[in-house]
């Protein structure tokens, strides 16, 4: 698969650990986010991300910020996107198999390099259940986005 990965400031050093580690998965990685400590905006990485997930030019997302919760809230608004932000395995694995999640994202300043890993792996070996009520309510997220 081919991983976009976008980050802000606090993410910097946390990426160059994810990065090797999708690649050892075998995976293409896309790194698009900021390789500096410098203060920039996870908005303008969050949005550049989520247009590359949605336009199908690579299969998934992974963006870290300093709580994954403002990069997240930028790549929701691009239509198509459906990110969550984990800071366990579990709800990984289930964004995945239950929503059809497309990007991942997770703080810096929460999960440490060994959890972000795992994260990961879970969010990449998921694969969505498709059909019934998980479809449905995919769906009705949609209609919502089309409402707009």
């Amino acid at each position: 698969m081919k991983i976009v990965i976008a980050n802000d400031h606090a993410g910097v050093e946390l990426k160059k650990e994810i990065i090797a580690y999708i690649e050892s998965l075998g995976h293409e990685v896309v790194n698009i986010g900021t390789d500096e400590a410098k203060s920039c905006h996870y908005p303008e990485y969050g949005k550049k991300a989520a247009l590359m997930v949605a336009g199908n030019e690579v299969d998934l997302g992974v963006l870290i910020c300093g709580t994954g919760v403002g990069i997240s809230l930028a790549a929701n608004k691009v239509k198509g996107i459906r990110c969550g932000v984990c800071s366990e395995a579990t709800t990984a694995r289930l964004i995945r198999q239950h929503n059809n999640a497309n990007m991942i994202a997770f703080g810096a300043r929460i999960v440490g390099p060994e959890l972000a890993k795992d994260i990961v792996k879970a969010f990449l070996e998921a694969e969505f259940e498709g059909g019934g009520r998980h479809q449905q309510r995919i769906d009705m997220i949609t209609a919502i986005e089309n409402e707009q």
